[in-house]
């Protein structure tokens, strides 16, 4: 049989991916995925935009590779701190095409630890050097950050600064604009992944980094947690020439985007009532944040700490006594899924956190208590049997 490249053989398996089947057993209460509330998707808005379809037949035609028009049009307005925009199947591919066309095997990228295991994975595809740099509650060890660049050859650095997958940090505004000082005196490269900064609890919106950013930039979004992940529509934002050869490899890849997604997605966002749907959206997780909260200090305060997020998906918790991977795999036996944190480190690299990754948008209040209850009686047994 013929034999998987070297690459993908050095790609570390997703967690969340290789456990699925086992969420979806009877009786399981998933913790580990980041799904947002399929009953909270905006439905009227939705159908309206499927039946304007029916008479737009140019719709199903080929299309640029660079994305619809009038969508690019309307994400440029809106984001003005950006030069031009191009369309991907999700956030997930504009990450993937920035790798692809930056990346020589060997090259330095450097991210946060914790960070986004599906970056973490196309960094491992590209066959990068992925080096890390230590987190604190308002971003990146500054310290360790000059320290990192300064002795090391990096070509760009991948964060999410708002509401970050998995920890739901959010950077300080003096966080950003150091991080962005210290970039352009290296001159190293940014890619920011935004796909949970609209999903803000409390708090103002703070600036971009993108937008504080001197030299080279990559802005990436989503609408995936506001509207539906199931139609695969985002975007990467930078200045044309930066993007020139996304749109050449996308073409190779692809040659475009789904333009009747495109289109529907420009119909739900333009509707004069998605503001609304965002707000009640934003109203409903808050509601859902607090639940979990709520129930962790009341059944799990002997055994984990974590911060209250001002926003995001998730809640970050650190284990006191316990071993991440074991709780996990003890867990799943009680049918309660979660993720264990090292899943969030490259593959190489050396995991000084034990701690578990809890979503809260999925499960409704009563099924977040029941979970946690099933968490507690598994810390309890491991901690007795231990």
């Amino acid at each position: 049989m013929i034999e998987p490249s070297n690459r993908v053989n050095h790609t570390k398996e997703s967690y969340i991916r290789n456990i699925l089947k086992v969420i979806q057993q009877p009786g399981m209460l998933s913790l580990a995925g980041g799904l947002p509330d399929a009953h909270r998707f905006p439905q009227s808005i939705l159908a309206q935009a499927a039946a304007e379809l029916a008479d737009q037949p140019s719709i199903y035609q080929y299309g640029a590779t660079e994305g619809l028009t009038e969508l690019r049009e309307f994400i440029l307005a809106s984001k003005p701190f950006a030069e031009e925009v191009i369309i991907t199947s999700g956030s997930q591919q504009a990450l993937d095409l920035i790798a692809r066309c930056y990346l020589n095997p060997g090259d330095q990228v450097l991210c946060e630890t914790p960070s986004y295991l599906g970056a973490l994975q196309i960094f491992d595809l590209a066959e990068a050097e992925t080096l890390t740099v230590d987190s604190e509650k308002d971003g990146p060890n500054l310290a360790h950050l000059e320290q990192v660049l300064a002795a090391n050859n990096v070509k760009f650095f991948y964060a999410v600064p708002d509401f970050q997958n998995p920890s739901s940090r959010c950077w300080s505004l003096g966080k950003r604009q150091a991080v962005a000082d210290l970039l352009a005196k290296y001159k190293v490269a940014f890619v920011e992944d935004a796909p949970y900064r609209e999903l803000r609890y409390e708090g103002e919106p703070l600036a971009t980094v993108t937008e504080l950013c001197k030299g080279d930039a990559f802005y990436l979004g989503s609408f995936s947690k506001i509207a539906t992940p199931g139609m695969r529509v985002g975007y990467a934002m930078a200045s044309k020439p930066l993007l020139a050869p996304l749109i050449k490899v996308k073409q190779a890849s692809d040659l475009h985007s789904a333009l009747p997604m495109q289109k529907m997605l420009l119909s739900t966002i333009s509707h004069p009532d998605f503001g609304l749907h965002l707000e009640q959206l934003k109203s409903h997780y808050c509601s859902r944040r607090d639940a979990l909260v709520s129930t962790l200090q009341k059944h799990l305060s002997d055994y984990v700490d974590f911060a209250v997020p001002q926003g995001g998906m998730f809640v970050w918790c650190r284990l006191k006594q316990h071993q991440a991977h074991h709780i996990a795999t003890a867990a799943l036996k009680a049918k309660v899924a979660i993720v264990p944190g090292d899943e969030f480190w490259p593959a190489r690299s050396t995991v000084n956190d034990q701690a578990i990754r809890l979503n809260f948008t999925a499960l409704d209040s009563k099924d977040l208590e029941q979970a946690v209850i099933r968490l507690a009686t598994v810390m309890q047994q491991s901690q007795t049997s231990g």
